[in-house]
């Protein structure tokens, strides 16, 4: 992201995956509660498909340029959204950034006056930033990226190969050698030699944090680096 004068600097960390239901929510909500000092910020970016509108994601005849790009804080923990689940958890402050699919370079100015809302950090410290998302890492190069992988799911998102090898590490829904066939890797697509060169931490869901996901984790809150978003 392009710096400016009402820039802040942040420690960020993004968690991904490769598909839909395998617990992306659930990891950041289980690195929000672990770490309840960090005065999380948290967000969740959503890109939907074409013909769909960003700032109620229903169906619409709007132009391609309008309502391409929506974004919101979350006020209440019980509305059953994703970023409501962020605030159970502990998040300080939790939002939704929805675009339009291909219009995110758009929706980053949004983005940059709602984190500037938080305010400046005490003493100019670095805050902590997680984000529920994909596509982000066209634009941010986050202090920690987690790509969730469920080998039971056998479908894997375009978005998510492209962001494969960007990937600090791997979480695992279920061993990679409980897949049946294929080497034990169910995505034809994808090497198995290339899942091997990143860390990997299993982590069924339901159960806690790995001890050494959370030393990583660790690592990241404790060092003094940031972006300016």
């Amino acid at each position: 992201m392009a710096m400016n004068k009402d820039s802040q600097r942040w420690r960020v960390i993004v968690v991904g995956g490769h598909t839909r239901s395998i617990g992306k929510t659930q990891l950041v909500c289980d690195l929000i509660g672990a770490y309840p000092q960090a005065n999380w910020v948290a967000g969740k970016i959503t890109q939907y498909g074409h013909g769909v509108c960003a700032q109620n994601g229903e169906n619409c005849d709007c132009a391609p340029d309008d309502h391409v790009c929506a974004i919101s804080w979350e006020t209440k923990n019980d509305t059953g959204t994703d970023s409501a689940r962020f605030l159970t958890a502990g998040a300080k402050r939790s939002f939704w950034l929805r675009t339009k699919q291909g219009f995110l370079a758009e929706g980053l100015p949004l983005l940059r006056k709602a984190l500037r809302e938080c305010g400046d950090a005490p003493g100019g410290e670095t805050r902590n930033l997680i984000l529920e998302s994909n596509t982000l890492l066209q634009f941010v190069r986050p202090a920690l990226y987690l790509m969730v992988l469920h080998p039971g799911k056998d479908d894997f998102k375009d978005s998510a190969k492209i962001q494969l090898d960007r990937a600090s590490a791997f979480v695992l829904r279920k061993p990679l050698s409980a897949a049946a066939g294929n080497g034990g890797s169910p995505w034809l697509q994808i090497s198995t030699s290339l899942l091997g060169t990143k860390p990997q931490f299993l982590q069924e869901e339901g159960e806690n944090l790995p001890k050494d996901l959370r030393s990583r984790v660790d690592i990241i809150l404790h060092s003094g680096e940031g972006i300016e978003i």
